[in-house]
């Protein structure tokens, strides 16, 4: 079976710390830009950060820049987003994709370019 599964949302109080996790079962990341995208309840879908197989070359939204990092273990077939000086307004369920090279990650018509989506996982940032 061909999946993204992510791990590590919770409840942290607002300048705290958490980690998010995305492995991939049934196929190898090291081929595809993975990408974290979050939608809180009311709003879009948005791109956070992503990271390309090829360079390693990172990209992050403004609004992360600075408190987000994101990394990958190819021989984990895993990604990760460490996600530092949390606040409220990072409030969502943070899901993982996995999509083409050949695109930048954050423009708005990424999300056609991914093969695969994992499930989600809620973050509440809330004291």
């Amino acid at each position: 079976q061909l999946q993204l599964v992510e791990s590590g949302g919770g409840l942290v109080q607002p300048g705290g710390s958490l980690r998010l996790s995305c492995e991939a079962s049934g196929f190898s990341l090291d081929t595809y830009t993975i990408g974290w995208f979050r939608q809180a309840p009311g709003k879009e879908r948005e791109g956070v950060s992503c990271i390309r197989p090829s360079d390693m070359a990172t990209y992050y939204q403004d609004s992360v820049e600075g408190r987000f990092t994101i990394s990958r273990d190819n021989a984990k077939n895993t990604v990760y987003l460490q996600m530092n000086n949390l606040k409220p307004e990072d409030t969502a369920v943070y899901y993982c994709a996995a999509g083409s090279p050949f695109y930048y990650c954050l423009g708005s018509h990424y999300p056609s370019k991914v093969a695969y989506w994992g499930q989600g996982t809620q973050v509440t940032v809330s004291s």
